[in-house]
């Protein structure tokens, strides 16, 4: 129960993630910045293939979620940055969110989101498309109740509408999906953090940790796949996939940053605009600590006018 996920430990990549410049004060609780990035690497041919995550080299975020664990009473938080969120990047004036991560990786990513929200990030988790692939594989599929049916040919998915077990493929594109939604980003953010919490129900059930080669296989798959800030520890880690399980359970919050507008017209093209006073309200609650017992006004994800 101890060796298994201290020897997967070990195996996880470890980068630079510290930002440059000055950085906001350490304020109560935790905050983590959780990263899915499109990395191909360590997908085969037929692997990119049989998901359709197609030939790009590199990798760039496809979702972004900052993470709240606090340290007092109150319930842990995933709050998704909309990827096309329209805000000023440091050395690069305003673009969209992403945009950081290409210019500058987690580094410059991290600092965007902190001089955007006024919060210390305290540690980095990102995951590749192999590695996702991987998790839900080991641990037999995750329950997923689809919202709507699904027909997506560039996320490889044709998913009926309800209550299923998705296996790693139909996972995946369940989360990349972005056409079928008529909500887009939104949509998309909303089912990323929604599949969150159903793998690690999944994962720590006891059909997962009492079976010692699918506890195994969990925990070496998702080590794989992860690449970790250097200062990130693994009780970092265990935070928040915690945070990710107290939603599964209904005692945590899922949650989008307050929006004003979905089609902000910018030289970046289209993009998610913030709902700048309520953000920051949200933010505020945030670095205070204080208990998130009901979401803010506006944080449902939709615009809010004005």
């Amino acid at each position: 129960m101890v060796f298994t996920p201290l020897h997967a430990w070990n195996t996880v990549t470890k980068v630079d993630t510290t930002p440059a410049g000055t950085r906001p004060a350490d304020s109560k609780g935790f905050n983590y910045l959780l990263v899915g990035s499109d990395s191909r690497e360590g997908l085969s041919a037929a692997q990119r293939k049989e998901y359709a995550t197609g030939k790009a080299a590199g990798r760039r975020t496809d979702s972004i979620i900052l993470v709240h664990v606090p340290q007092g009473g109150g319930k842990p938080a995933l709050i998704s940055l909309p990827r096309d969120s329209y805000v000023p990047i440091p050395g690069h004036g305003s673009n969209k969110i992403n945009a950081a991560f290409a210019f500058g990786g987690p580094n410059l990513l991290v600092q965007t989101v902190e001089r955007v929200t006024d919060l210390h990030v305290d540690g980095y988790v990102e995951i590749g498309f192999a590695g996702f692939a991987s998790v839900v594989d080991s641990v037999g599929g995750v329950d997923i109740c689809v919202p709507f049916k699904m027909n997506d040919k560039k996320a490889g998915i044709n998913l009926k509408k309800g209550c299923q077990v998705l296996d790693g493929k139909n996972a995946l594109g369940y989360v990349r999906a972005r056409y079928s939604d008529p909500r887009g980003d939104i949509g998309r953010a909303e089912r990323q953090r929604q599949f969150l919490a159903a793998i690690m129900k999944k994962a720590l059930t006891p059909s997962t940790v009492l079976v010692p080669t699918r506890y195994w296989g969990f925990s070496h798959a998702a080590a794989k796949g992860l690449i970790v800030g250097e200062d990130t520890s693994m009780r970092d880690a265990s935070r928040v996939l915690l945070a990710m399980r107290a939603v599964s359970n209904d005692q945590g919050l899922s949650l989008v940053v307050p929006l004003s507008s979905l089609n902000y017209q910018t030289s970046a093209g289209s993009s998610v605009k913030w709902d700048t006073k309520r953000a920051k309200a949200l933010f505020t609650l945030l670095r205070n600590d204080t208990p998130l017992e009901a979401p803010p006004e506006g944080t449902d994800g939709k615009p809010s006018g004005g």
